[in-house]
C-alpha cells in the first residue's frame, strides 16, 4: 500500500478505526492457526498492512470500494476463533474487522434469526432461548465465534446429532453478501444458492447479514460416563447415538488420556478411563443414567439444566475444544478432521491403533449426516513432522476413512470441494479480480475487468456429497 492509499483510507474511517500499530496488527492478523504445527510455521509472518474497524453497512461498502479502485487485497475477520487460518492475510493488503456489526435484529414467530455478521452466537443462543427457541448446532467455540464466522469457516458442532452438518436441512436461511466490484452490489442467497459462499472462507463475498433457522427451545442435562476402555464407551455412545427416543444435543466420546487434559473435570473423571459426554433432554437424564449403570458405565458426573447455565459445561470440552485442552497439556500434539464409516468403524480403530498406538488418539463425535447417524472424529494425533503427519492422512484413506485437511491454507484440499464447485463459479461473479482473501482458492485465476460471466444455476449450487468429516 502507497501514502496514497492511506490518505484515501484516512477519508472513509476515524483514525482510530483504522489500525497500523505493529502489536495491533498482528493480533488482528491471527485466529487459531496454531492448532495446525504446519500452519504455525508457514502462516506465522504473513500480517495485514492495515486493519480497519467498520460500524456500519455504509461504511462496509465505502471500505470495499475503495479496496477495489485501489486493487488492495482485502480479508474478512469475524471473532478469530477459526483454525484454518482463514482470516490471515496472506497477501497482506487491508484486513476488514466486522466485530462491531454484531446486532440481532429480529427472531420470526417461526423461528428465524436474523442478524449482522459478527452477531455472536453465544448472544443469539441467549436471545433465542428468551423467545422459546434455540440454535440447531454451534461450535464449542459459541461464547466468541461470530455467526458469519461459522458461516464462512464452520461445518457443524454441539446439536449436529439431531440437525445434522450446518449444510443440511435449512439450517441457514439465507445469507446476504456484498460484492467485491467497482460499485458493490449486495446479493441475497437462500435455498440451494447458499452453498456458492457457505464454508468458502471468505473468498468470494462479504457475508453483511446472515438468517439461521432456529429449533425450539430445550432444557439439557448434562452426563459423563466412565469406562474401562473406549470400546465399551463407543459401543454405549454409538447405541445412544442412534435411539432416536432420547432428545439429544451432544454424544461425544473420548479415548484415555484424552479426558486427563480436562483439568477442571478432573475431580469427576476417573483417572485410566474413556469417558463421553451426553447432554439429554434434561427430563430423560435419570433413564440415561440407568442405562448407562445397566451398560457397566460409571456416571461420574450428573448435571440437570439449570438456567442460567452455571459451572461445569461438558460442551467446552468436545469438538475443537477437545484439541485446545490436549495441547495445553502437550505442544507436540495436533489434531485431523475425519469421518469413520457408520458401519467399519470398529475395525477402522483397530487398524489406526494397530499401526498408530497412543500417537492416533480416538475422538468421536457423533453427528447425523443426510440422516445416517455417523462417528465424526477429531482425533488426537502427535505431530513429528509433514511426512509423517502426512502418512497418516493416506492411510486413513487406505482404511476408508474420510480425512478434510486441517493443515492446508486453501479451500481444495479442505474436504469442501469438487472440480466444478460452485464457491469458484461464485467467485467470477463476486470477486473477479480476486481481491477477497487471495491465495485462498487457487482454483481461480483473477480477471481483467469487471465482467461477471454466466449466472449460476441451481444445479451449480447443490453442494457436493463429500466426505462424512467432523470440523469444529
Amino acid at each position: 500500500m502507497t501514502t496514497a492509499d492511506f490518505t484515501a483510507l484516512a477519508e472513509l474511517l476515524p483514525a482510530e478505526r483504522v489500525i497500523t500499530a505493529a502489536e495491533r496488527l498482528e493480533s488482528l492478523s491471527r485466529d487459531f492457526y496454531w492448532y495446525s504445527p504446519v500452519l504455525k510455521r508457514d502462516l506465522s509472518d504473513k500480517l495485514a498492512e492495515v486493519v480497519v474497524q467498520p460500524t456500519t453497512r455504509d461504511e462496509v461498502v465505502s471500505l470495499v470500494r475503495w479496496a477495489h479502485q485501489r486493487r488492495i487485497p482485502l480479508t474478512l475477520r469475524g471473532a478469530g476463533t477459526g483454525n484454518y487460518g482463514q482470516c490471515i492475510p496472506t497477501h497482506r493488503g487491508m484486513v476488514m474487522d466486522l466485530a462491531a456489526l454484531d446486532t440481532i435484529h429480529s427472531i420470526s414467530s417461526d423461528g428465524i434469526v436474523t442478524c449482522d455478521p459478527a452477531a455472536r452466537l453465544g448472544a443469539i443462543e441467549r436471545v433465542a432461548r428468551q423467545s422459546g427457541w434455540e440454535l440447531r448446532c454451534y461450535p464449542s467455540t459459541y461464547v466468541k465465534a461470530s455467526v458469519a464466522g461459522f458461516c464462512a469457516g464452520g461445518s457443524g458442532g454441539i446439536g449436529s446429532i439431531e440437525w445434522g452438518a450446518l449444510r443440511e436441512n435449512g439450517t441457514v436461511h439465507s445469507l446476504t453478501v456484498l460484492t467485491l466490484e467497482a460499485e458493490p452490489r449486495e446479493v441475497r442467497l437462500s435455498g440451494p444458492d447458499i452453498f456458492q459462499v457457505l464454508h468458502a472462507w471468505g473468498t468470494n463475498g462479504i457475508i453483511i447479514e446472515v438468517e439461521l433457522r432456529l429449533a425450539p427451545k430445550t432444557d439439557w442435562g448434562q452426563l459423563a460416563v466412565a469406562f474401562d476402555d473406549f470400546s465399551g464407551a463407543f459401543d454405549f455412545t454409538e447405541a445412544i447415538a442412534r435411539n432416536d427416543s432420547f432428545r439429544k444435543r451432544l454424544t461425544t466420546v473420548f479415548e484415555w488420556p484424552i479426558p486427563g487434559s480436562f483439568v477442571p473435570l478432573l475431580k469427576w473423571l476417573p483417572s485410566g478411563k474413556a469417558v463421553t459426554f451426553f447432554e439429554v433432554a434434561d427430563d430423560q437424564l435419570q433413564r440415561l443414567t440407568d442405562a448407562a449403570r445397566a451398560a457397566g458405565g460409571d456416571p461420574c458426573f450428573v448435571a440437570p439444566f439449570s438456567e442460567p447455565r452455571r459451572g461445569a459445561q461438558l460442551s467446552d470440552y468436545t469438538w475443537n475444544h477437545t484439541t485446545l485442552w490436549a495441547l495445553k497439556q502437550d505442544p507436540s500434539l495436533t489434531y485431523l478432521q475425519c469421518g469413520f464409516s457408520p458401519t467399519e468403524a470398529r475395525s477402522q480403530f483397530r487398524a489406526l491403533k494397530a499401526r498408530y498406538g497412543s500417537d492416533f488418539l480416538l475422538h468421536i463425535e457423533f453427528v447425523r449426516s443426510g440422516g445416517i447417524i455417523t462417528p465424526g472424529a477429531i482425533p488426537v494425533v502427535r505431530y513429528t513432522d509433514d511426512e509423517r503427519l502426512q502418512g497418516m492422512i493416506e492411510f486413513c484413506a487406505s482404511i476408508g476413512v474420510s480425512v478434510a485437511n486441517p493443515h492446508v491454507n486453501f479451500l481444495e484440499a479442505s474436504g469442501r470441494w469438487r472440480p466444478d464447485d460452485a464457491k469458484r463459479k461464485a467467485k467470477e461473479l463476486y470477486d473477479p479480480r480476486g481481491l477477497l482473501n487471495p491465495g485462498k482458492m487457487r482454483d481461480f485465476t483473477p480477471q481483467a475487468s469487471d465482467n461477471p460471466g454466466t449466472p449460476l444455476t441451481q444445479k451449480d449450487c447443490l453442494p457436493a456429497a463429500g466426505p462424512q468429516t467432523v470440523s469444529a
